[in-house]
């Protein structure tokens, strides 16, 4: 009788390591899975500053900002990227405050 509860403990043990190691890797899988889309977020940041620099400042840099900022909270590994996207939105709106107060406020001229 007892060989045959040692059996079933043995044989509950070696099931639940087994669930803990399937819990193990669907949990780092998950985490592998977060820090990539943290990664693309980071570039996205980056890619979308470096035109704002230049055009359309008055979307691309804010959504910049958004993106380096959810990437940075994420835990991307891609850490540079992403403060430089942070740096490039901020100023891409640096650079649209400035050309709208040394053009008194007019962003858009039609008339030439």
């Amino acid at each position: 009788m007892s060989t045959v509860t040692d059996r079933q403990a043995i044989s509950h043990r070696s099931t639940d390591r087994q669930s803990a190691d399937h819990q193990s890797a669907d949990h780092q899988s998950a985490n592998r899975q977060d820090i990539a889309e943290a990664d693309g977020l980071a570039v996205a940041s980056f890619l979308l500053g470096l035109p704002g620099l230049l055009l359309f400042n008055i979307v691309l840099g804010p959504i910049a900002i958004t993106l380096a900022a959810l990437a940075l909270l994420r835990g991307t590994s891609r850490r540079g990227r992403a403060v430089l996207g942070l740096a490039l939105g901020i100023a891409s709106l640096a650079i649209l405050a400035v050309t709208t107060a040394t053009s008194h406020g007019v962003l858009i001229d039609l008339r030439s």
